[in-house]
């Protein structure tokens, strides 16, 4: 497993617009490739909350993310619900990033990123993904209740996959975070995110959040 260069990350967005651009050719790579990025800036979380009191898992911040989410939807004509179940999938793909860096982390300290990001600057970063996947999510909702769905959305991770040269890791959780693109069912928006499994180490062990290394 090789993480994402740090510094890298910290411009990951720049390709961005580009992308959104081809929509109308490819309905659903703009929002796969957005879902790609916030998945690879895991990477610069998961480094600069490595070695601190800073927990993988932080409630507050999702809650504060899902309700902007909602909030947000309501404005851009796209249901509540929806967004929160998809931005829920969204945050445990970054978390099942983290946990994964976390757990070979451990297992390799040497390869322990040297300089730590500035958290402060990366949430920014994923609050403008934020955005831009709403916006996506209300210019695709007709070809996401489509029965064909499944299949451009397939055929859009590969792409993405291919575009950005996702290792295993992060195409996994990639899938993760487009899990309920194609199949959310309208429901009361729940009050917290859900449970969830988190990445296993490479010796079958559960990932951990160690911080006591620094």
């Amino acid at each position: 497993m090789v993480a994402v260069a740090v510094s890298a990350l910290l411009t990951v967005t720049a390709c961005g617009p580009a992308a959104e651009t081809r929509a109308g050719r490819e309905s659903l790579f703009a929002l796969a490739d957005l879902a790609a990025q916030r998945v690879q800036v895991a990477d610069a979380v998961a480094a600069a909350k490595w070695g601190t009191d800073a927990p993988i898992d932080d409630p507050v911040r999702e809650q504060a993310v899902l309700r902007s989410a909602a909030t947000k939807s309501a404005r851009l004509a796209i249901d509540p619900a929806t967004s929160i179940q998809i931005f829920t999938d969204q945050i445990e793909a970054n978390k099942t990033v983290q946990y994964a860096l976390y757990s070979y982390w451990n297992t390799h300290p040497d390869q322990v990123p040297s300089r730590r990001p500035d958290l402060g600057r990366i949430r920014p970063i994923l609050d403008q993904i934020t955005d831009r996947l709403l916006t996506q999510l209300k210019t695709t909702q007709h070809v996401r209740a489509g029965r064909d769905c499944g299949t451009q959305l397939a055929a859009a991770r590969q792409q993405v996959k291919l575009a950005r040269a996702l290792d295993s890791l992060h195409d996994n959780a990639l899938g993760q975070a487009l899990e309920s693109v194609c199949h959310v069912k309208a429901t009361t928006p729940r009050p917290g995110p859900p449970t969830t499994t988190h990445a296993a180490s490479s010796t079958g062990e559960p990932a951990r959040n160690n911080k006591d290394h620094k």
